[in-house]
């Protein structure tokens, strides 16, 4: 597949079956991942793989992590929490290892890693791998950073959902880049 054919057609795979991607295929996923532009080259990026009963084991770090953070939570959503691995055969904890102090800004260390997560999404689709990025209060959790082996100055840039794809994906209306222009303004 082109890569003007995977940018236009990739979507959001919310529901994902087994099997996840293959060894064969995860390491292209990677190797496309840490291609990414990095300003500086400090190469930020770090990859987690979970699947099998890790998934589980992600889910009770995610709920006791995130109650630890929010006390009020209560059981249905520490539940779901507990619930959200298991929605794909292999997931990938992406989190951004800051470098500091260092000339390269914080935030182009985190737009590092999102270039490498936009990477390993077009090759998932090019691939026909089903991907879906999430976020979420567990990606903003200290604790949680803290239990994954991170310093409190890294940031989980995301939690990538990987799998066959099951159901109907969705269509994106591809729309004109001009609703996004903004004129530069007059002196």
């Amino acid at each position: 597949m082109d890569i003007q054919t995977a940018i236009l057609g990739r979507v959001s795979c919310p529901r994902l079956d087994a099997p996840g991607p293959t060894a064969e295929q995860l390491q292209q996923l990677l190797t496309a991942a840490v291609r990414a532009p990095d300003h500086g080259l400090l190469r930020p990026w770090r990859f987690i793989v979970v699947d099998g009963d890790q998934r589980a084991r992600l889910g009770e770090m995610l709920a006791q992590c995130c109650q630890q953070d929010q006390p009020d939570l209560n059981e249905a959503q520490l539940e779901k929490l507990r619930q959200a691995p298991l929605r794909a055969p292999t997931l990938l904890i992406v989190v951004a290892e800051i470098s500091t102090p260092h000339k390269v800004s914080v935030i182009d260390q985190i737009m590092a890693c999102a270039a490498a997560v936009q990477n390993l999404l077009l090759t998932a689709h090019a691939i026909g791998v089903g991907a879906m990025w999430r976020t979420g209060a567990p990606a903003l959790s200290p604790n949680l950073k803290l239990c994954l082996g991170f310093r409190p100055e890294d940031e989980i840039v995301g939690f990538i959902y990987l799998g066959t794809p099951a159901g109907n994906s969705k269509t994106v209306t591809i729309e004109s880049p001009d609703n996004w222009i903004r004129a530069f303004p007059d002196a």
